[in-house]
């Protein structure tokens, strides 16, 4: 086949998913010429497996990204369809957004970003071959012939190298979401003595909606105060849909384990290693025998589609097996499968062949990112992405390498874990990989690594100034609050309210106490909202919307919002004398971002418990007491 020279860019970046696009984006907006090929644009963003972004260490990852000046918390509040915040029964630092896109709309979006940008150009094409010179990266060759010259090569691959399809007994090539594999490159690349290794990952199936049985499943609401995934947003209310929770049960279990000789898993078919931290039903009724039912979501793949994604569910069963199955499950009794469960196997390299730049060890300007690095996950291949970009640039320009170390970031702990440890199976962040999680809260990202993407010419002016505004607003908060002295007459209002609430007729609690340590100290509501959780009749309220409805009560709005918790007489009284305290004090009662944490209950306790003492006050049961006897 005869060749020919289509071009010469700065950047040539191999795959637009998620890798493929902020390693495109970064290069292109650092001032790069950056062309982006993806063996079908349909492919641009896909979120081929679940439809959502973020969750528990993922969430991290993408404010890091946002903050960074990348794009994929930008692209996911455009396009979120239900937004929660995770883990907020636990500390700060492991509180992780999450939330469920329009799959579709999140595909167009970030293709409608990458035409928009200035220095890249996005096209169709299936590279097959490296161009190399000196051992050196220097071009990418099509599969019709055509060449691209380059300065750098990032390459971005995905589940495409190799890809093989398995459902039950029947095995074919293929990408993902039946796209077609990318076989040819995957073969130059092992000639090239790259040292490749098989993966394996899985989807479930895909339900009609109007097949389901919601009556029988427990709906799943959205947060009501979204929090956005980009420190570029303020306020995203929007409608939110629901998703939905039901189990499988020991029938389901039993179907399962009578087909195990038909799956590709334990037929010997497949030889990759799959994900530990996402494995097939399959997988876990074999791994977790012990277990009588496995929870499974049912979340809507977007806002114009009756697709269903049964999230926990991906199995390489047949057909017939997974049919059979899904319907032992509550409320799928008369499910209809529109898209069957499948395993695929791919191609990925070792990390270790990485320098920590994401850069080849032994072919010079080759960048890796996402799951050709052998890492799973939309997050994880998109920081590996933005960060392949920006360290192709900084080799282009000659300058040091862009490296975030574990104490920094998530992405710094997910490189330098891949880079360094390696892995022997899909990897996924977590937040216990990270010793320096306290510190790396999501919350804070913007103020650990803006000023460092800002540095390194990736975030834009706008950005910048926000988090410099943002900055000044803490500092100036921080040192108010120092020189806020905290009387022991101050602590009297602080807990007298609370002395006779018993558990007969506790319904609120935190978010009250938070408020009489604004009464108290002088802190604005707003600085106090966000970490807590009261109990109001057994149900979990979030302390956002708790707060809110006392600001709108004090304020004059919503007069009967708090009383529609029916509270007991004495929590009556406790409100109204709490109401009192706020109407006389000039505290501001808006909403903002919290800043602050109340200081330790147990330290406050001892010091009002001292003042009793002192000031010869008869001992009272408080709320801490009710908590700790």
């Amino acid at each position: 086949m005869e060749k020919f020279l289509m071009g010469t860019y700065d950047v040539v970046v191999v795959g637009a998913g998620h890798a493929g696009c902020e390693a495109g984006l970064a290069a292109a907006r650092m001032g790069m010429k950056t062309l982006m090929l993806s063996i079908n644009l349909e492919a641009v963003a896909m979120m081929a497996c679940n439809p959502s972004i973020g969750g528990t260490g993922k969430g991290h990852l993408v404010r890091e990204i946002d903050a960074l000046g990348g794009e994929m918390g930008i692209n996911i509040d455009k396009t979120f369809i239900q937004s929660r915040m995770l883990n907020t029964a636990k500390g700060p630092a492991v509180h992780s957004l999450r939330a469920q896109a329009d799959k579709n709309e999140y595909h167009i979006e970030m293709k409608k970003t990458l035409e928009a940008e200035e220095n890249l150009h996005l096209k169709q094409g299936e590279v097959i071959d490296l161009m190399i010179e000196d051992g050196k990266a220097c071009g990418v060759v099509l599969k019709t012939g055509a060449m691209y010259r380059s300065k750098a090569v990032i390459l971005a691959t995905g589940t495409f190298l190799a890809g093989k399809i398995f459902i039950g007994e029947s095995v074919f090539e293929s990408g993902p979401n039946g796209l077609a594999p990318s076989n040819e490159l995957a073969q130059r690349l092992r000639e090239y003595g790259l040292p490749i290794r098989r993966f394996k990952t899985g989807t479930p199936a895909r339900a009609l909606a109007k097949s389901l049985d919601y009556e029988k499943m427990i709906p799943q609401d959205g947060d009501e105060m979204v929090v956005p995934f980009s420190f570029m947003n303020d306020d995203l209310q929007k409608d939110q849909v629901k998703c939905w929770l039901t189990y499988t049960n020991e029938t389901t279990h039993e179907v399962i384990r009578r087909n195990f000789h038909r799956s590709a898993l334990f037929g010997g078919q497949i030889e990759g290693v799959g994900p530990r931290y996402c494995p097939s039903i399959e997988d876990k009724v074999n791994r977790f025998a012990d277990k009588k039912r496995h929870q499974l979501f049912i979340e809507p793949e977007g806002l114009y589609t009756e697709e269903m994604y049964i999230q926990g569910m991906s199995s390489s069963l047949p057909e017939d097996v997974q049919e059979e199955f899904y319907k032992t499950i509550e409320g799928l009794e008369h499910l209809e499968i529109v898209r069957p469960a499948y395993a695929i196997e791919y191609d990925c390299i070792d990390p270790l062949d990485l320098k920590v730049n994401l850069e080849n060890r032994h072919i010079e300007n080759l960048f890796c990112a996402g799951q050709f690095n052998g890492s799973s996950g939309y997050e994880e291949a998109a920081a590996q992405g933005l960060m392949a970009g920006i360290n192709a640039v900084c080799k282009i320009k000659e300058e040091m390498p862009f490296i975030l170390d574990r104490s920094e970031a998530y992405i710094g702990v997910l490189i330098d874990d891949l880079v360094t440890k390696g892995t022997n199976e899909p990897y996924r962040i977590m937040t216990s990989r990270a010793e320096y999680r306290l510190l790396l809260r999501q919350d804070n990202a913007d103020m650990r690594l803006t000023e460092r993407g800002y540095a390194v010419g990736l975030v834009k002016k706008d950005r910048y100034e926000r988090l410099l505004k943002k900055k000044e607003v803490v500092a100036e908060e921080t040192d108010r609050l120092k020189k806020k002295i905290l009387q022991p007459t101050a602590l009297k209002v602080l807990f007298d309210v609370d002395t006779r609430l018993y558990y007969g007729k506790l319904v609120f609690d935190e978010y009250i106490y938070a408020y009489r340590f604004a009464v108290a100290t002088g802190v604005r509501p707003g600085e106090l909202v966000g970490l807590w959780y009261g109990d109001i009749k057994g149900n979990t309220v979030n302390l956002r919307r708790s707060i809110n409805r006392l600001v709108e009560e004090t304020t004059g709005k919503n007069e009967n919002a708090i009383r529609s918790f029916d509270m007991g007489e004495e929590a009556h009284e406790a409100y109204e004398a709490q109401v009192a305290l706020l109407k006389a004090s000039d505290i501001p009662l808006n909403y903002s971002t919290p800043l602050f944490q109340i200081p330790n209950q147990r330290a406050l306790f001892k010091r009002w418990k001292k003042y009793q003492r002192d000031n010869g006050i008869e001992p009272q049961v408080t709320l801490y007491e009710m908590r700790h006897t």
